[in-house]
């Protein structure tokens, strides 16, 4: 989909010649002499239009527009959480109405909030979304072009660069975790990463079984022993500040199909499982973006990749190993499997001397039990990271909550058998499972995200919702002094 930004006022928009307008009405909203502006205070003055967040009022060949079909839609107090929810709305109609909407216009009535733009740019991406890889005979995405009118674009020119290169992230994490498992296998996986080192400032290493047998991480290896598929270890890096600038280091869960292993899961929803590399895809995601915006940073990915199945050969309860770090694991379930490949992983991240390490997991349904889809969870070892992931996420609209970390939750994880046990009680689950993690970053500010409940929908929306490729996106750029410049933004949108 391409975007553009242009400056439009009420009469520049209606001059616009589009399949559909749509109008973004705040409230306190006053028309001014424009016949467009002047149409809008009479519906607001009749109640046939509300300002509420996501009311709608359809017009066909109004005279006062040249667009065929207008939507006016309210905004509320126009944050940037209503005019999501304004857009989500309208471009949904637009999408259920006939015929299709190829191109479209998407204006504010008056100068947008801060967020705002952000906020209707990646709402009409999501709301115009179609998966379709493995689908014989299917309609895609009918919307290739957007145009955004804001009163004045030079001063929403960063905010518009910055989503528009969270869509590609975030459409790229969709399509990889919406792949089913044998189309998105740990060697597909590596694929899509040595792809985005095309862009720019991106390279891509990809390690097989013998090099992470030398590296000696027994943990990985592990897990993957059930599957036929070969196991993967993807390391990417960004480099777009001087080498000196130590790295953020983002570590992506990349279980490419889940089935339990042998403490097999139930058979229901089993195929939801191919959701489990969610945490992988939204690190590819995240590199997508970076390579459209390229700021003045520098970001590892790391995306340790297998299978988790039942064989004659697969890890069983009770068996011991060895992980990177030289501390050995009692795999008491080998369901929790998603810990065992992070711990090696965060164990690499060591060389890298890096700033902070954020793991982003499908990880435990005690997590989805605690927090549901709304917000994903936060655990950190630092306020100061803590504080940062948090606003990041109100700032993208892509929200999570801090969960504690006390020691006494990491009792459970004691064993007779190893230095410590994969699994504890159900009570806490999310907590200790975390708590597992955190042996294993030690040596730098650690920050973990269990995404179980935020990564994917399920039922008649069943998909992968991106997230959260917009949190660490704004993550990585407040921690940074130097912003990326608007003009460095890609090849996708445009800016008048």
């Amino acid at each position: 989909m391409n975007f553009e930004l242009k400056s439009l006022d009420l009469a520049a928009a209606a001059a616009l010649v589009s399949d559909a307008l749509v109008v973004l009405v705040p409230a306190g909203f006053k028309p001014g002499k424009e016949a467009l502006a002047a149409l809008i205070g009479q519906a607001l003055k009749a109640g046939d239009l509300e300002s509420k967040p996501g009311k709608l009022l359809p017009l066909y060949r109004p005279a006062q527009a040249k667009s065929t079909r207008v939507l006016l839609v309210g905004t509320g107090d126009g944050s940037a959480k209503q005019v999501r929810q304004a857009v989500t709305a309208a471009v949904g109609a637009l999408r259920a109405g006939t015929p299709a909407v190829k191109k479209l216009a998407l204006c504010f009535a008056t100068a947008p909030s801060s967020g705002a733009v952000r906020a209707a740019v990646t709402a009409t991406a999501d709301a115009s979304y179609v998966y379709t890889t493995t689908k014989s005979k299917s309609e895609g995405r009918t919307l290739v072009r957007v145009t955004l009118g804001v009163p004045q674009a030079s001063a929403s020119k960063g905010e518009f660069a910055q989503a528009v290169a969270a869509v590609a992230g975030i459409e790229m994490a969709k399509e990889w975790a919406n792949r089913p498992g044998n189309h998105a296998t740990p060697t597909l996986l590596a694929q899509a990463a040595r792809s985005l080192s095309r862009l720019p400032k991106i390279s891509c290493q990809v390690l097989g079984p013998r090099e992470v047998e030398k590296l000696g991480m027994g943990s990985f290896m592990a897990v993957a022993r059930g599957s036929e598929q070969p196991l993967r270890f993807i390391v990417l890096q960004y480099n777009g500040a001087a080498k000196a600038q130590a790295p953020t280091v983002l570590v992506g869960k990349g279980i490419s199909f889940d089935s339990g292993g042998i403490s097999m899961k139930p058979a229901a929803e089993m195929d939801e499982m191919k959701f489990d590399m969610a945490g992988a895809a939204s690190v590819l995601g995240v590199f997508r973006a970076l390579g459209e915006l390229q700021p003045a940073l520098n970001v590892v990915g790391l995306i340790p990749s297998c299978e988790n199945m039942p064989d004659g050969r697969a890890v069983k309860p009770g068996d011991v190993v060895t992980s990177m770090s030289g501390q050995t694991i009692e795999i008491l379930n080998t369901d929790a499997e998603g810990r065992l490949i992070l711990c090696d992983a965060l164990t690499y991240a060591e060389r890298f001397k890096p700033r902070a390490v954020v793991d982003v997991a499908t990880l435990t349904g005690a997590c989805m039990i605690a927090l549901g889809s709304v917000r994903s969870g936060l655990f950190a070892t630092t306020d100061e990271l803590a504080n940062q992931l948090m606003a990041a996420g109100e700032a993208a609209q892509d929200l999570c909550w801090r969960l504690p970390l006390d020691d006494d939750y990491a009792d459970g994880l004691k064993t007779n058998f190893a230095d410590v046990a994969n699994v504890a009680g159900r009570a806490g689950g999310a907590i200790t499972a975390a708590k597992f993690l955190q042996r294993f970053a030690a040596k730098y500010p650690w920050a973990h995200l269990d995404i179980a409940g935020s990564a994917w929908k399920s039922g008649a929306a069943k998909g992968a919702t991106g997230r959260p490729v917009g949190l660490l996106l704004d993550f990585l750029l407040a921690s940074q002094a130097s912003k990326p410049a608007a003009t460095k933004t890609r090849q996708r949108s445009r800016s008048a």
